[in-house]
C-alpha cells in the first residue's frame, strides 16, 4: 500500500501522524506525496478555532480532488468532533484523537478489501464498512457518515515516536488531554482530561529517538505544565525532563508550551540543573491584563507571568522566551488591551504568535457578551505584531558578538541554516552539515536574517 500524510494544528498531531506513519512503514507500507497515486490519503485534523475547522474541511476536500481514487481516511480532534461533517465532505474512514493504532490497521484493512471488492484498489466500492477490533471502529450509522472511532478513552495511549529519516528534529508526546476548560478552547471536550505517559516510557522513547541519531527531542503535550498529576507518585515535568534528558545524553531537548503558573522558582531551579535542555521557553500567556485572563477561565494573573519571567532569566541568561497572545477576546476594552500592550512591552519576548480571538462553537466564550468586532480584533493583532517584530529584531541584534550551538537543518541561498539553542534561526556561509550541532559566532543581522560564522577548533 502507498499512503500520503496531511497534518493540521499542534505538535501534538505532528507527533501523532509521525506515528501512524511509522506504524504503516513497518507493517511494509509506502510512504508517498499527495498526487503520486496513493491507495491511502490520511489527514490529521485540528478543531482549536473556526479557522483550523475550517482548513481540516478544506484539506479534506483538496485531498479527495487530488487522489480521487484513494481511501481517504481522517482522524484528529475535529473529525472525532464533527465526524457526520467528514463523511459530508467524502471521507471513507473517521478516527477521532485516540487509537492511532486501531486507526493505522483499519486504514490497512479497508484498502485490502477495497483491492478484493474492485479490480483495481483505485477503484471506490459503494458502501464499503469495517469493524476494527475491541474499542475500535463502529458501522456508520448512516450513508454520510463513514466508521467512527469511540470516544478517547482515559488513558495515555503508549505509541512509540514515528518521525522519519529526512527530520532533524524529533517530536516526543508524553501527556495528552487537559482539565484547565479554559473559555475558549475546545480541546479537553474533544482530548479528555489530562493524563500522562509514565517517567520510564518517556526515557524509554527518548533513548530510542537518541539512538536514530536526532541531535534534538521536542518534549510536547497538549498541557504538559500538568504533566504527572495523574501518576502514581505525582512526578513532575521537571523531573521527566531530567530523565528523557539522561536518557539521551546526546539530544539537546526543548521544552513544548508552558502556563505560566507552573514555572516557578522551583520550577526553574529544577529545570536548570539538566545541562542538556534547551535554552529557551515558550508561555501560554494569551493575555497580558489580570480581567481578560479571568474571563478567559485561566488560573494566573501578570504577577505570576513576571515572576515566571524572572525565575527564568535569572537561571537561564540569554534564554529565549516566546508567547502565545490572543486579541479581541469577549469583553477586551481598549484599556484592556493597553494593559496587554504595556505587559508584553516590558516582557521583551524574543519572538511571539498573535492571533485575532476565533469563537469556536461549543466553547463558553463564543457566547459571551461584548463580542469584539472583526477589524477591531484584526488591527488589535496588527498593533501588537509589530510591537512583537520590534522585539524579536532586538533579541536577534543582541546576539551579535556571542557564540550560539545551532543545530543546522538545510541549505539555502549558499547557507546552511539552523535553529540556536535558544530558538534563532541562524544562517552560516562557512561550512555546517545537515543534522550536525555547531558553534557558531553571530556576526550581523540584516533583513531579518540571523548570520554568523562557524567556530573552527
Amino acid at each position: 500500500m502507498k499512503f500520503c500524510a496531511t497534518t493540521l494544528g499542534c505538535k501534538v498531531n505532528q507527533f501523532e501522524t509521525q506515528a501512524i506513519e511509522g506504524i504503516l512503514i513497518s507493517r511494509g507500507h509506502e510512504l508517498a506525496r499527495p498526487g503520486e497515486g496513493c491507495d491511502a490519503c490520511i489527514i490529521n485534523t485540528c478543531a482549536v478555532t473556526a479557522e483550523s475547522a475550517r482548513k481540516s474541511r478544506q484539506a479534506v476536500r483538496r485531498m479527495r480532488k487530488m487522489e480521487p481514487g484513494a481511501l481517504v481516511a481522517v482522524c484528529g480532534c475535529y473529525s472525532q468532533f464533527e465526524p457526520a461533517a467528514i463523511g459530508q465532505l467524502g471521507a471513507d474512514l473517521a478516527g477521532g484523537s485516540g487509537n492511532r493504532m486501531e486507526f493505522a490497521l483499519a486504514v490497512e484493512k479497508m484498502v485490502s478489501q477495497r483491492s478484493t471488492f474492485a479490480p483495481s484498489a483505485r477503484e471506490r466500492p459503494a458502501n464499503l464498512t469495517t469493524v476494527c477490533g475491541q474499542g475500535g471502529v463502529a458501522p456508520p450509522v448512516s450513508e454520510d457518515v463513514p466508521p467512527a472511532f469511540e470516544d478517547v478513552p482515559p488513558v495515555f495511549e503508549d505509541i512509540s515516536p514515528g518521525a522519519g529519516a529526512s527530520r532533524t528534529r524529533a517530536l516526543l508526546k508524553i501527556q495528552d488531554g487537559c482539565s484547565n476548560y479554559c473559555a475558549y478552547c475546545i480541546v479537553p471536550f474533544i482530548r479528555g482530561p489530562a493524563r500522562s505517559l509514565p517517567v520510564s516510557r518517556a526515557a524509554e522513547n527518548a533513548r530510542l529517538l537518541g539512538e536514530r541519531g536526532f541531535r534534538e527531542i521536542v518534549v510536547t503535550g497538549i498541557e504538559i505544565s500538568s504533566y504527572g498529576k495523574d501518576l502514581d507518585g505525582a512526578p513532575s515535568l521537571p523531573d521527566a525532563v531530567r530523565e528523557i534528558c539522561a536518557a539521551a545524553p546526546n539530544a539537546r531537548i526543548r521544552l513544548g508550551s508552558l502556563d505560566p503558573a507552573a514555572v516557578t522558582g522551583e520550577f526553574c531551579l529544577k529545570l536548570g540543573e539538566i545541562p542538556n535542555l534547551c535554552d529557551h521557553f515558550h508561555l501560554s500567556l494569551q493575555s497580558g491584563c489580570d480581567d481578560t485572563l479571568r474571563r478567559m477561565g485561566r488560573k494566573y494573573g501578570m504577577g505570576a507571568v513576571l515572576g515566571a519571567l524572572e525565575s527564568l532569566r535569572r537561571l537561564f541568561p540569554g534564554c529565549g522566551i516566546t508567547a502565545d497572545l490572543i486579541a479581541g477576546f469577549p469583553g477586551e476594552t481598549d484599556e484592556e488591551f493597553a494593559q496587554t500592550l504595556r505587559l508584553i512591552k516590558a516582557a521583551g519576548f524574543s519572538d511571539m504568535h498573535i492571533f485575532p480571538y476565533s469563537p469556536r462553537p461549543g466553547t463558553r466564550a463564543a457566547d459571551m457578551p461584548g463580542q469584539v468586532e472583526k477589524s477591531v480584533k484584526r488591527e488589535r493583532a496588527r498593533i501588537a505584531a509589530a510591537v512583537a517584530e520590534e522585539m524579536a529584531h532586538s533579541f536577534r541584534l543582541a546576539l551579535v558578538g556571542k557564540t550560539v550551538d545551532v543545530l543546522f537543518e538545510r541549505k539555502r541561498g549558499g547557507y546552511w541554516t539552523g535553529h540556536s539553542g535558544n530558538y534563532v534561526e541562524v544562517a552560516a556561509k562557512n561550512g555546517g552539515a545537515r543534522n550536525s550541532v555547531c558553534c557558531v559566532r553571530i556576526t550581523d543581522v540584516k533583513d531579518g536574517l540571523v548570520r554568523g560564522l562557524l567556530v573552527r577548533g
